[in-house]
């Protein structure tokens, strides 16, 4: 046999795809819904070991973003893997089809037409508007990968849903946790409604500054001091100058000094501590403090309003602080949850004269008809004309913005429903489990939405919009009684449950159709009533899903083991489930509460329009495939805000294509292996044993990674492991092994044998990232692997147990120091190699010049030193003996290292230089070993 090239064992098969993942993705979607591939990774869990993720509903209202990708994508890396890890973990995908942002967007689209349509035809628009959006959805999270049951998600829309929303409120009601009353909240004049504190955005804002004196000619504050009252004024600040005229007493602080001043011929009764500062603002010259006083003093003397023939008594709050104006704090009980509060107690009427659209009633001189924003500047012109304007300036600060339309919020008092957060003491409770009972992930989430639960105020859930779930509940005409008895309102929800269109029922069935039959009002005996017509808060719709869904669907069970958003979910999401499971249930809806960041660009900056640095999905996808971008949500920190870029997505497709070059590495030289012809671990050589258990080590790394959502650590031991110790190592090594030693000979074969068992666990690995690469891999697998694996029909129901050397932590220790003495050897070589003073490292003799240890150590039979360091010829010798040229060890001390071109001739057949060519007149231009092997051949 003359030929030698022709008997080297080359690779038989090659992993196809390389660069083209934007044309193979959409097949490889094609291929899991034929195999039905979710049944199958789902068919093939513990189910008696459930885990369940609970899907927190994006809005139907508009192209997937990347926060909701990312937030898509980390739920699919967390059901895979517990899935591929032996747990049964179902996917439940859901939708928020209710509120505020589809309705908003519905208004615009129909513009004028919108008044002129009644609820039931704007509740139909809507419906059709989120399924339409529901589906384009749908299909830009498949595109993705995510593996759920698409076919059948939640809806908030669903009839069953609506019933279920509508029961919970039911509940709440059952154990007298609902209230409707005036209270001030935020409101929206655009949008119309009420909103809540989660509803609710800061941005900057600016505003007029005014301080403003009310005239306080009140005779007893002679027994502070003998002035002429006439002439006495106390001093107020306020941004909102629109809120003036809703005025009904000025708040200060009882504890704190206050002074009383003449400037000119007049008083003015202000804080001790801003005294300088105001008086700089008023232009004052010159004063003079006349008197001190607590202003616990000052309770009861009564001020007038600066523009109307009206009191406003002086009262005392603890809220009153020194950072800014004046010490005396405006108070108007209809435009402020302080401000009512002090109404409260003060018997002050709560006053907000305006309608839905924040416009002063008719009943309002001066400002009728002008809304808040219009009557800002008419306020300022009024007090000037009448003299009580002291100064007036222009400040920008955080101010509420409404989350939908984005335009500046008021508080406003307004008859609405609420759930009490001290009624059954549910605030309490939700502390005591958001510390006892929730995992929090990462820890500083408990502080935060502790933080939201002990200081927010009574949830106010109800919402003067025409599109959600309505509040079951009927009012009295002639006393404005409510009246919702718990058996009516379940009855009620039982027919939503059975109507085509759900909750519709609420609003066109007749009315004597709801009212029971002789109801009469135990507050008045009367039997006039009507529906209520207002919605429920949105958050309470998607905050009960542990009752429409987690309680309900086959797929899961109560309470959930996981709930995954955003950070900003602190105050959305999981505070209303929160509070709704433990107002209802008495416990929380989920064991444990997992948050990621935003994404933001390369300078860490917000995604904007205006800014033109929004990255779209499918942008990524069409330019480097959908792998690339679940490649990016695994390598990042997310618990932090993610940046990415054109840049670092490039960076991405160079680590895919090492790890992908590495399944391709294994795949073809598994082409003739069959199991059943494996080695057993005792029979292996040491490497092959070590590579093993290094390998088995970094997978059991990867699966506690994937259990902790520590994804990053999933990402870099994959890529280190496939790059660094792979194919740098273990690979490179093995390589000539796999390409000339006998076919069926034990070295061979148990090289292949780690292959094939290094590969499973790599698909394994990879298959909750990088899905679509693991399944194409798995799919390429020699049919004789294939065969071994009967119930795998995808990569996702793989559940393979590798063979577990258990090497010692001495023997591991002996194989990373040889490691180190190959690393030391390759940075020798190296310059050799571009000085061409040798080829490939094949062309070199080395002579190591170490210790006895470290030649002890090289010099073991666990290794042919050949083959470990990749070379023709290895040499031991001393340190001392070293030439004044060779290279000295970095990393190992007293070792040094000499190169040179190896002795003899190169083996046509394995390529090392031998001096013992030809040994064989049959094959003389083969070494001993290939003369060996060839003649097995023969």
């Amino acid at each position: 046999m003359s030929d030698y090239k022709k008997t080297l064992l080359l690779p038989q098969t090659t992993f196809p795809m390389k660069a083209n993942l934007t044309q193979r993705e959409p097949e490889m979607l094609k291929f899991w819904e034929e195999i039905k591939a979710y049944d199958e990774m789902v068919a093939a869990g513990d189910p008696d070991d459930r885990y369940v993720l609970h899907d927190g509903p994006p809005y139907a209202n508009g192209h997937i973003h990347m926060g909701t990708a990312l937030n898509k994508v980390l739920k699919d890396i967390i059901v895979k893997s517990r899935n591929i890890q032996g747990q049964k973990a179902e996917y439940v995908p859901g939708w928020d089809c209710h509120g505020l942002p589809i309705e908003h967007k519905v208004e615009q689209e129909l513009k004028k037409k919108n008044k002129e349509l009644d609820t039931l035809t704007i509740r139909k628009i809507c419906r059709s508007y989120a399924a339409k959006w529901l589906d384009t959805q749908r299909q830009e999270f498949k595109r993705l990968g995510v593996f759920g049951v698409w076919d059948d998600p939640y809806m908030t829309m669903k009839p069953e849903y609506e019933a279920a929303t509508a029961r919970e409120l039911g509940r709440f009601m059952e154990r007298d946790g609902v209230v409707r009353g005036k209270k001030p909240i935020y409101w929206c004049c655009d949008c119309h409604t009420a909103l809540a504190e989660a509803e609710v955005e800061y941005e900057d804002h600016t505003s007029p500054s005014i301080y403003v004196r009310f005239p306080m000619a009140d005779e007893n504050f002679k027994k502070i001091t003998d002035i002429d009252v006439s002439s006495l004024y106390i001093l107020i600040w306020t941004t909102t100058p629109w809120t003036i005229p809703d005025n009904m007493a000025v708040a200060v602080h009882p504890d704190f000094d206050y002074v009383l001043v003449q400037t000119g011929g007049d008083y003015y009764v202000l804080a001790e501590a801003l005294l300088e500062s105001c008086a700089g603002k008023f232009g004052w010259e010159s004063w003079e403090t006349l008197a001190t006083f607590r202003g616990a003093d000052l309770e009861g003397m009564r001020a007038k309003h600066p523009i109307y023939d009206r009191p406003s008594p002086v009262v005392l709050a603890d809220y009153v602080t020194l950072d800014t104006g004046t010490g005396c704090v405006h108070t108007a009980p209809g435009h402020g949850r302080e401000d009512f509060e002090t109404g409260l107690r003060y018997g002050l009427e709560i006053y907000s004269p305006m309608n839905n659209r924040g416009e002063f009633l008719n009943e309002v001189e001066f400002f009728a008809g002008l809304n808040v924003w219009e009557a800002n500047p008419k306020v300022i012109e009024k007090l000037t004309e009448l003299g009580n304007l002291m100064a007036s300036e222009k400040i920008t600060h955080s101010y509420p913005h409404c989350w939908r339309c984005k335009q500046p919020v008021i508080f406003r008092a307004t008859t609405q429903w609420f759930i009490g957060m001290d009624e059954n003491n549910l605030r309490k409770r939700a502390l005591k489990a958001i510390r006892n009972d929730v995992e929090w992930i990462p820890s500083w989430g408990e502080e935060r939405i502790y933080n939201m639960v002990e200081n927010r105020p009574d949830w106010c859930i109800s919402r003067q919009r025409n599109w959600g779930v309505p509040i079951s509940a009927l009012i009295c005409e002639d006393c404005d009684e409510t009246w919702f008895d718990a058996k009516w309102v379940y009855d009620i929800c039982d027919r939503y449950a059975k109507h085509e269109t759900g909750c519709d029922y609420w609003f066109e069935a007749p009315l004597e159709e709801i009212v029971p039959e002789g109801l009469t009002c135990p507050k008045c005996g009367g039997k006039h009533w009507r529906r209520e017509t207002d919605i429920l808060d949105v958050w309470f719709d998607s905050g009960t899903s542990y009752a429409a869904v987690v309680e309900q669907r086959k797929e899961t069970r109560f309470p959930a083991d996981l709930y995954l958003e955003g950070s900003d979910q602190h105050r959305g999401w999981f505070h209303s489930s929160l509070l709704a499971s433990v107002g209802t249930r008495d416990v929380p809806p989920y064991k444990a509460v997992l948050t990621h960041g935003y994404v933001v660009d390369a300078e860490g900056r917000k995604m904007s329009k205006s800014i033109g640095n929004v990255l779209a999905p499918q942008e990524i996808i069409d330019k480097f495939g959908a792998e690339i971008l679940r490649m990016w949500v695994s390598a990042s920190n997310y618990q932090e805000d993610i940046r990415i870029s054109d840049e670092t997505l490039s960076r991405l497709v160079d680590a895919y294509r090492r790890i992908r070059n590495t399944c391709r590495y294994l795949l073809s030289n598994l082409s003739d292996f069959d199991p059943a012809d494996k080695v057993a671990v005792a029979d292996m050589p040491p490497l092959d044993r070590y590579a093993l258990d290094m390998v088995v080590r970094q997978h059991d790394a990867i699966r506690t990674a994937y259990r902790r959502f520590e994804f990053h650590k999933v990402y870099h031991t994959l890529h280190n492991l496939c790059v660094v110790d792979l194919s740098a190592f273990y690979l490179d090594i093995i390589k000539d092994r796999l390409y000339v030693e006998e076919r069926d000979g034990l070295k061979r074969r148990s090289a292949q044998t780690v292959l094939w068992q290094i590969l499973l666990m790599l698909l394994e690995d990879m298959a909750p990232v990088l899905s679509f690469t693991a399944e194409e891999a798995f799919q390429d697998l020699p049919e004789a692997i294939k065969a071994a694996l009967p119930q795998s029909k995808t990569v996702f129901a793989l559940r393979f147990q590798p063979d577990r050397p258990g090497l010692s932590a001495d023997e591991r220790a002996r194989w990373e120091r040889l490691a180190l003495v190959r690393s030391e050897v390759n940075k020798a070589i190296e310059p050799l190699r571009k000085d061409r003073v040798i080829g490939k490292s094949l062309d070199a003799q080395v002579t190591l010049y170490a210790d006895e240890a470290v030649r002890e150590l090289v010099a073991t039979e666990d290794i042919d030193p050949r083959e470990f360091f990749i070379i023709s010829k290895l040499v031991l010798d001393e340190p001392e003996n070293a030439p004044a040229d060779a290279y000295v060890g970095e990393d190992i001390e007293n070792l040094k290292v000499a190169v040179a071109p190896a002795p003899g001739e190169k083996c046509e057949r394995c390529w090392r230089i031998a001096e013992d060519l030809g040994t064989d007149p049959d094959y003389p231009d083969a070494c001993p070993r290939c003369t060996a092997v060839l003649k097995t051949l023969e």
